[in-house]
């Protein structure tokens, strides 16, 4: 504390007059100081607003990075599934073909079987047929030749 000396009157006015300059002029840096802090904390929570501002971005971002991730999982697990799916659709088409080309050409043997069988069957007819037309016409030439001899 300041000790001011003593006059007729009390305190040496110069001394306290000084003494007020000097407290106000503390006072005034105190308060410039003030107003510089508070600027600066203005400052530096708009700064803090920005970053927060940021920061939930950044967490939005995240979440839609999360969410695209989650989607292309997804998407390939079902690209799998219909590779999957159609890599044994085309199993059972390719069976399903086999087997039904395995019975055409079965049915076709069995046809062409049949038709050698029928062909065969006919030549046998026909060979017969032409036996018993051969016996009737020689026959009927002895008939006629019976009867050359009778008419003779």
């Amino acid at each position: 504390m300041e000790k001011f000396n003593r006059t007729l009157r009390g305190y040496d006015p110069v001394e306290v007059n000084n003494f007020l300059d000097q407290v106000i002029k503390q006072v005034e840096d105190m308060v410039d100081d003030i107003k510089k802090k508070d600027q600066k904390i203005l400052e530096l929570e708009k700064e803090l607003e920005k970053v927060d501002k940021m920061r939930q971005s950044l967490q939005q971002y995240e979440r839609m990075e999360s969410s695209l991730r989650n989607a292309l999982v997804m998407a390939q697990r079902a690209s799998e599934q219909i590779k999957l799916s159609a890599h044994n659709e085309s199993e059972v088409i390719i069976d399903d073909a086999k087997r039904s080309a395995n019975r055409i050409v079965n049915e076709a043997l069995l046809r062409a079987e049949k038709t050698e069988q029928e062909a065969d069957t006919l030549k046998r007819n026909i060979n017969i047929f032409k036996r018993r037309i051969k016996d009737i016409i020689e026959a009927q030439l002895e008939v006629v030749d019976e009867m050359d001899s009778i008419n003779l």
